[in-house]
C-alpha cells in the first residue's frame, strides 16, 4: 500500500526526510494529544511524538517522545499507519515527516519524563481529535485507527 502524502511544499523550498514517529494512547475512552504552544504567540495540535534520534528504532523514538511531550511512560503495541507529511514548524524549518503511528497502551502518567515545556497535555476524545488537530496526517492516523477499532 502506498504511503500518503500530506501538506503542501512551498515551491522552491527543501524538504529533507525526516524519519518520525506518532503515538495514539489512550485512557478512560479519552487519547492524547499535545498542545505545542509558539514563544510569539499561537499553538499547535498533535499527537505525541516526533523525529528519530540516529540509531534509534520508530517504537524506541515514540516511547522516549510520549515521556519527553506529555509525561506519559507507554507500551507499543501495534503500527497503525504510515503518513507522511510536509511540514513547516514554528522557527521555519521544513521536513517531510516520514510518520509511522502507532497504537501505545497507557503505563503511567510519569511527568518527570517531561521535558519539553512548550509542549501541554491535553486528553480528548477522539472525535474531537480529529476536529483539532493541526496537521492532517495526524487526523488521518486516528480516523484509520478508530476504524481498526471495528474490524
Amino acid at each position: 500500500m502506498a504511503v500518503p502524502q500530506f501538506g503542501k511544499p512551498e515551491p522552491g523550498r527543501a524538504y529533507p526526510d525526516r524519519p518520525a514517529a506518532f503515538v495514539i494512547v489512550v485512557r478512560e475512552g479519552e487519547i492524547a494529544t499535545v498542545r505545542v504552544d509558539f514563544s510569539g504567540g499561537g499553538s499547535r495540535l498533535d499527537l505525541p511524538g516526533g523525529g528519530l534520534d540516529p540509531g534509534e528504532t520508530a517504537e524506541q523514538a515514540a516511547t522516549r517522545e510520549c515521556g519527553e511531550e506529555a509525561g506519559l511512560q507507554v507500551a507499543i503495541e501495534t503500527p497503525v499507519v504510515r503518513a507522511d507529511h510536509f511540514f513547516v514548524n514554528e522557527k521555519g524549518d521544513a521536513c517531510n515527516t516520514r510518520g509511522t503511528f502507532f497504537a501505545a497502551k497507557l503505563m503511567a502518567e510519569a511527568p518527570e519524563l517531561k521535558i519539553e515545556d512548550d509542549h501541554t497535555l491535553v486528553w480528548m476524545s477522539p472525535q474531537a481529535a480529529l476536529a483539532r488537530l493541526t496537521r492532517e496526517s495526524h487526523a488521518w492516523a486516528v480516523a484509520a485507527w478508530i476504524r481498526s477499532l471495528n474490524v
